[in-house]
């Protein structure tokens, strides 16, 4: 057949490649998403009822609640069954890009080293971002004294000193200032505080903490760095960031570097340290 063109069908069906018009389902799915993704409906707000959403939408039953199940899967929605039923909203969070990069890491065979080199790479760039912002005293430093004040009253409390410290690095991503670095940098560090919460308790078990003077040690870094900011240098604060990150990736990096990243225990596990 010399004038058939290659991917195209001669008959009366389909050609190969079309593109296939959006099942109802997707269309309702991808309007309410618009909606919560907008804020329209406010985290753990409730979708309208379903008979509503039937009348604005004028849809089947069965097309609806495979729209809901769309959004289900996808994180936004938890439907709820029973008689006090109803669809609740969950915006995406940190946390929620966190469990998704680290579970395609995970299955990439993704190790603590390969997180370990990323962090220590990318943070320090938010630490000079928090040294170049202008409001830096009322919009960075008050959280990181007084995540500062809570280490040192910790010091000799091994899982909590460590718990505040991930928290310190956590705060430094979350007040830089830039969405995309707040979002994407929040995500690994979320991934990379579960990997040093599961060493905290290994840890723990075995009787292997750090000292105090390693504490104290860690401590000292975190002040450097809060000085470094409230001078406003930028250079100073992603150099200090780097080595401190550079000795402190060690702990978790020594006992278990190529163990590859458990994502899985994000959903109960993650900001439980010892839990």
């Amino acid at each position: 057949m010399e004038n058939e063109v290659p991917g195209e069908s001669t008959g009366d069906g389909p050609r190969r490649g079309q593109f296939r018009p959006p099942r109802l389902a997707e269309v309702v799915a991808s309007v309410l998403r618009e909606r919560i993704i907008d804020g329209e409906i406010p985290n753990g707000g409730l979708l309208p009822k379903q008979d509503d959403l039937l009348e604005e939408f004028r849809i089947s039953r069965p097309s609806l609640r495979e729209a809901l199940r769309i959004l289900e899967n996808e994180g936004l929605l938890t439907v709820r069954r029973g008689n006090v039923g109803g669809s609740v909203v969950e915006v995406p969070t940190a946390d929620t890009s966190a469990y998704l990069l680290g579970i395609v890491l995970q299955s990439r065979r993704g190790t603590v080293a390969d997180l370990a080199v990323a962090i220590k790479h990318i943070v320090p760039i938010t630490a000079s971002l928090c040294a170049e912002r202008a409001d830096r005293e009322t919009a960075v430093l008050p959280a990181l004294r007084a995540n500062l004040e809570q280490a040192e009253a910790a010091l000799d409390d091994g899982v909590a000193f460590t718990r505040i410290s991930r928290a310190f690095h956590e705060s430094v991503v979350a007040s830089c200032g830039n969405e995309t670095m707040i979002l994407t940098l929040g995500a690994l560090m979320s991934l990379w505080s579960e990997q040093e919460r599961q060493w905290a308790q290994r840890a723990r078990v075995e009787d292997t903490y750090p000292n105090e003077e390693a504490r104290a040690g860690i401590l000292t870094a975190h002040r450097a760095l809060v000085k470094a900011i409230t001078e406003g240098d930028a250079d100073r604060a992603a150099h200090v960031a780097r080595s401190h990150l550079e000795h402190a990736r060690n702990y978790a990096v020594k006992e278990a570097g190529m163990t590859v990243v458990r994502a899985t225990s994000l959903r109960s596990g993650l900001h439980q340290v010892g839990g």
